[in-house]
């Protein structure tokens, strides 16, 4: 799978629990709330003025309310199956999507393995949510969906200067309620980045914003809208010149961009403003998978080659490891066929198996892997063992290692896959279990991971970094007492900041004068390779996510 550990972080951290591993903040309290409150003032349609509504209030009038409980089932009373056949299916999904993704209730990946149950699913969240269905989503739909929630999500910065910039207060733009604001920014990115027909974009979604909302809402989105393509037909756009001092730069950049300000002075700092830009621009574009051939069920990069030619989805086999075919569109085409769920292939990024392959993992190997879950490298490195040793995965996740013992046995390596659900910290202390090779594919801020995890970037703070130094030391050091003599650590992050990468290691060989680098450049390409003898990707240069690794060896 998208194996990171940062995929299902989608909150700001809040505290750091015993597992090495988030204690996560959520903000889900008021989807429940705040989409029963939008039912009932669309039941309104023609009593209420076209100024937009403030979602902040509640209503008194719990008999006319439709009450929305926490799974989004309706109540039988209340059932609405109206079906509305004007309104665009892409853009209302992609509307609601976009509101789970902001109340805390979905990530941003449509893609899931239930593959053809996927548009059912989300046609049954507009229903719960707005009071209509409209025609079934199909391929084309599904595709629209994936690519506006995920640009939507990543321009939105940039969104949502322009929205503001072409309403004739601030205080409009503030005060607009989330489901016109979600409306208006699928139509700006789909004129500004899709370069949809405009006046199609702006019918469509005036519909939408009369059907779910009223007509007044309809009347400022074409208003809006209409602005955004005269300014577009004359070329002046509202944007933000890049001059000033620094600071101010950097704010221009963020803007320009879409990225928060904290990142953009990190990266200009680390990088240089050119290649901040480079990577930024990486990290707003579509985002390509890599799919790893099953080889413990006997299936080889051929076999998967061949899968994929009959389901017509375009692909290039890897440059750099051998089971690994990368795939830029059909993704869903392969999930729909049934491919990931039947153990033939897995989702994962080279970088991740490039990791892998640091570790070295060999028949009859015993080898520990800490904060494991979701698993895609244990998996990998399980697949390598050829049924003789054992990968012993250790989370503090119960339920998530239940899951990685169910694609174990799905992928034909449960025999070489023990689980074990403990606080790694804790249980390095009792001295039961060590092992010649141990990896720690670290918690981190997953700054490496932005162009597939497009929500992340706004749900991360500057803040965390230091929280997560401090848990990446600790993990270290306890995962160090797990190593036999002679025995290797390897490290890794998905994250490119050093001070998550080479700084850690350095304060960690400074606590651990008994460990010390052992070079990379037997394991993975040349290009691969720092000066100081790491294992380094870097999306703008690899086109691969960007990933970190430190292989350090156990003298004492």
């Amino acid at each position: 799978m998208l194996s990171r550990k940062t995929t299902e972080v989608n909150k700001n951290i809040s505290s750091l629990d015993r597992s090495g591993c988030f204690s996560i903040r959520e903000f889900k309290p008021s989807m429940a709330h705040v989409l029963s409150l939008h039912v009932f003032l669309s039941s309104q349609t023609h009593k209420t003025s076209s100024k937009p509504l403030k979602l902040t209030k509640r209503t008194n009038e719990s008999n006319t309310s439709i009450s929305i409980a926490k799974k989004g089932l309706l109540s039988p009373l209340h059932k609405i199956q109206k079906l509305n056949l004007e309104v665009s299916p892409h853009r209302a999904v992609s509307a609601v999507r976009l509101m789970r993704i902001q109340f805390g209730g979905a990530f941003a990946d449509l893609l899931n393995e239930k593959g053809k149950g996927s548009g059912d699913n989300e046609m049954g969240y507009v229903e719960r949510t707005l009071g209509f269905r409209t025609r079934d989503l199909d391929d084309r739909d599904l595709r629209l969906v994936t690519d506006i929630v995920g640009g939507t999500i990543r321009w939105r910065r940039y969104l949502d200067h322009i929205i503001g910039s072409l309403c004739h207060d601030e205080s409009v733009f503030r005060s607009m309620e989330p489901l016109l604001l979600q409306i208006l920014r699928i139509g700006f990115y789909e004129i500004l980045k899709l370069n949809m027909p405009p006046y199609a974009v702006v019918d469509e979604n005036v519909k939408l914003a009369k059907v779910a909302l009223r007509p007044g809402a309809g009347n400022m989105v074409n208003g809006i809208l209409r602005k955004l393509v005269l300014v577009k037909e004359n070329n002046s756009l509202p944007l933000p010149k890049l001059e000033g001092d620094d600071r101010a730069q950097a704010r221009a950049l963020a803007t320009l961009y879409s990225h928060p300000v904290w990142m953009v002075r990190r990266w200009t700092k680390y990088l240089g403003q050119e290649e901040a830009i480079r990577l930024m621009m990486w990290n707003n574009s579509d985002p390509s998978f890599s799919l790893r051939a099953n080889s413990a069920k006997g299936i080889t990069r051929d076999d998967l080659v061949m899968q994929l030619n009959s389901l017509q989805v375009p692909h290039e086999v890897s440059l750099h490891l051998y089971e690994f075919v990368r795939v830029k569109i059909g993704l869903q085409n392969v999930i729909r066929a049934g491919l990931l769920k039947e153990g033939i292939c897995s989702v994962q990024d080279e970088s991740a198996g490039l990791v892998v392959s640091i570790v070295d993992p060999q028949p009859g190997d015993d080898i520990i892997d800490c904060c494991a879950a979701p698993g895609g490298k244990t998996l990998y490195m399980a697949s390598h063992l050829s049924g003789k040793g054992k990968v012993r995965a250790i989370d503090i996740n119960k339920g998530r290692l239940r899951i990685l013992i169910e694609t174990a046995k799905m992928q034909k390596v449960n025999g070489v896959v023990a689980t074990i659900h403990a606080d790694l910290r804790t249980f390095a202390d009792n001295g039961q279990l060590k092992s010649s090779k141990v990896l720690l594919d670290a918690p981190c801020s997953g700054l490496g991971v932005l162009s597939k995890r497009a929500d992340l970037r706004w749900n991360r703070r500057l803040e965390d970094l230091e929280e997560l130094k401090n848990l990446q030391d600790e993990l270290l050091d306890a995962a160090s007492r797990l190593v036999n003599p002679q025995g290797v650590l390897i490290y890794s992050t998905c994250s490119i900041d050093p001070e998550e990468n080479e700084d850690r290691v350095d304060a960690f060989l400074v606590r651990h004068p008994e460990f010390r680098i052992d070079p990379v450049d037997r394991y993975v390409p040349p290009d691969f390779i720092t000066k100081r003898g790491f294992y380094f990707s870097y999306p703008v240069k690899h086109s691969l996510d960007g990933a970190f690794a430190a292989r350090l060896v156990r003298t004492l």
